[in-house]
């Protein structure tokens, strides 16, 4: 058998980039500094669940996380510039930006060079069914985020519309809260919060349409957003991923139950079954666990981009 090029194993922790200067690491993702205008972004194989990172990688991850992000950004760019859209000043090329080939080649598909964009301080989930917090919410109060809905829905019902339900930005191991929109406008001023609002149920009901024809459903999903230096928005950060939306097969979808996913939903059903208290330090994920994760991003990739 031959063994696996470097691009191909795990990547829990990418090589140092000393040239470059580290400008934050999240659960998933190294964000380093190109120049005033780029940055580069290395999406490791790290698996966050219930804000903890577990200790294990997921093969192969962060390469399908960056090349389903690719290939929606290029979708919607007709909908919104985002982050690889062209800028005054052209992009380096990776050659240049990481000149030593054998750590090139250990990162494989997950470096990706954007522009240097000013984040908005929230971000915008988009639901389209009735599951996890939203299915809570809804037992509890009738509502989800605050937004009344019908009696009687089940869970992972489709609601009648998709509702934008934002959310602030945690720090590094803590939880996002929601917010109302008006809360929004407080944050962004009322034109950018309605501009925001009305871009993310336009995007997620165009990715719905075309997932659908693929056989996914995606239940939910959250986009983050950045501006230029004229204020002009942009489509940042992981896009339409298995990591940052929830995707159901069509086949096997019932309301009543929560359906089978290709994210990391799978992950999160076995820990919830484990005993696990949800702090840290993560706990270790069986061999198979590990496997079928790393196939049901595959699988997610594969359906999503042809």
């Amino acid at each position: 058998m031959t063994a696996p090029s470097a691009s191909e194993q795990a990547l829990q922790q990418a090589a140092t980039i000393d040239h470059l200067p580290l400008l934050g690491q999240g659960k998933v993702r190294d964000i380093y500094a190109i120049d005033e205008h780029w940055l580069l972004i290395i999406t490791s194989d790290r698996l966050s669940a219930f804000d903890v990172v577990l200790p294990q990688p997921i093969p192969g991850k962060g390469e399908v996380l960056t090349r389903v992000t690719r290939f929606w950004l290029a979708r919607t760019e007709h909908l919104i510039r985002n982050q690889l859209s062209c800028a005054a000043t052209p992009a380096p090329a990776l050659e240049t930006v990481i000149p030593d080939p054998a750590v090139r080649e250990s990162l494989g598909a997950r470096a990706m060079i954007v522009r240097r964009l000013r984040p908005l301080p929230i971000e915008a989930v988009v639901r389209g069914y009735l599951i996890g917090s939203g299915w809570k919410d809804y037992q509890r109060a009738g509502a989800v985020c605050g937004i009344a809905l019908p009696p009687g829905l089940q869970q992972a019902a489709q609601l009648p519309e998709p509702l934008y339900t934002p959310a602030t930005k945690a720090e590094l191991g803590a939880h996002d809260e929601n917010i109302s929109f008006a809360q929004t406008q407080d944050l962004l001023g009322a034109e950018r919060a309605a501009e925001v609002r009305a871009i993310s149920l336009a995007l997620y009901r165009s990715a719905a349409a075309h997932a659908a024809a693929r056989g996914i459903i995606i239940a939910d999903t959250k986009f983050e957003f950045g501006l230029d230096e004229q204020g002009q928005l942009h489509l940042i950060d992981e896009v339409l991923t298995p990591d940052s939306s929830r995707f159901w097969p069509a086949d096997a979808y019932r309301p009543g139950c929560s359906p089978p996913s290709f994210d990391k939903q799978f992950v999160r059903d076995y820990l919830e079954s484990s005993g696990w208290d949800k702090h840290p330090p993560g706990p270790e994920l069986p061999a198979e666990v590990i496997e079928q994760t790393a196939a049901k991003y595959a699988e997610a990739e594969q359906r999503l981009t042809r």
